[in-house]
Protein backbone atom coordinates (compact mmCIF):
# COMPACT_ATOMS: atom_id res chain seq x y z
CA UNK A 1 0.00 0.00 0.00
CA UNK A 2 1.62 3.72 -0.79
CA UNK A 3 1.59 6.43 1.40
CA UNK A 4 -0.11 9.82 -0.12
CA UNK A 5 0.63 13.22 0.92
CA UNK A 6 -1.76 15.52 0.82
CA UNK A 7 -2.16 19.50 1.37
CA UNK A 8 -5.22 20.39 3.86
CA UNK A 9 -6.58 23.69 3.59
CA UNK A 10 -9.16 24.86 5.94
CA UNK A 11 -13.20 24.81 4.35
CA UNK A 12 -15.85 27.13 5.20
CA UNK A 13 -16.70 25.12 7.77
CA UNK A 14 -15.25 22.77 10.53
CA UNK A 15 -16.39 19.81 9.04
CA UNK A 16 -15.04 21.09 5.35
CA UNK A 17 -11.26 20.60 4.36
CA UNK A 18 -10.14 21.18 1.12
CA UNK A 19 -7.96 18.34 -0.05
CA UNK A 20 -5.22 18.23 -2.22
CA UNK A 21 -3.12 15.03 -3.34
CA UNK A 22 0.23 16.22 -3.80
CA UNK A 23 2.35 13.03 -4.22
CA UNK A 24 2.06 8.87 -3.64
CA UNK A 25 5.05 6.93 -2.83
CA UNK A 26 6.12 3.54 -1.91
CA UNK A 27 8.48 4.36 0.77
CA UNK A 28 7.31 5.79 4.22
CA UNK A 29 10.97 7.25 4.67
CA UNK A 30 10.65 9.15 0.91
CA UNK A 31 7.11 10.66 1.80
CA UNK A 32 8.02 11.51 5.27
CA UNK A 33 11.26 14.10 4.00
CA UNK A 34 9.06 15.50 1.35
CA UNK A 35 6.32 16.44 3.33
CA UNK A 36 9.28 17.61 6.31
CA UNK A 37 10.52 19.91 3.08
CA UNK A 38 6.79 21.31 2.29
CA UNK A 39 6.23 22.10 6.33
CA UNK A 40 9.83 23.86 6.28
CA UNK A 41 8.91 26.05 2.98
CA UNK A 42 5.43 26.98 4.33
CA UNK A 43 5.13 30.67 4.17
CA UNK A 44 4.20 32.49 7.22
CA UNK A 45 0.60 33.01 8.11
CA UNK A 46 -0.34 30.40 5.73
CA UNK A 47 -2.83 27.85 7.72
CA UNK A 48 -2.21 24.63 5.06
CA UNK A 49 -1.13 21.53 6.95
CA UNK A 50 0.45 18.73 5.23
CA UNK A 51 0.13 14.81 6.33
CA UNK A 52 1.28 11.67 4.60
CA UNK A 53 -1.83 8.80 5.33
CA UNK A 54 -1.12 4.99 4.48
CA UNK A 55 -4.06 3.55 2.56
CA UNK A 56 -4.68 1.18 -0.27
CA UNK A 57 -5.84 3.97 -2.56
CA UNK A 58 -6.11 7.84 -2.83
CA UNK A 59 -10.69 7.58 -2.35
CA UNK A 60 -9.44 5.71 1.35
CA UNK A 61 -6.66 7.78 1.69
CA UNK A 62 -9.70 11.00 1.45
CA UNK A 63 -12.21 9.29 3.41
CA UNK A 64 -9.74 8.59 6.68
CA UNK A 65 -8.72 12.25 6.04
CA UNK A 66 -12.35 13.64 6.05
CA UNK A 67 -13.42 11.69 9.15
CA UNK A 68 -13.81 13.67 12.23
CA UNK A 69 -12.61 12.34 15.09
CA UNK A 70 -12.72 12.92 19.25
CA UNK A 71 -10.26 14.82 21.02
CA UNK A 72 -8.54 12.13 23.65
CA UNK A 73 -9.32 11.87 26.94
CA UNK A 74 -6.56 13.33 29.00
CA UNK A 75 -5.55 11.51 32.45
CA UNK A 76 -4.40 13.40 35.17
CA UNK A 77 -0.93 12.06 34.79
CA UNK A 78 -0.37 13.01 30.98
CA UNK A 79 -1.33 16.63 31.91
Amino acid sequence: MPYFIYKIKAGPTALVKNLQKLAEHEEYKVAQDEVRGLRAALPAGDTSTYKVIFAPNALAAEEQLMERREAPILREWEK
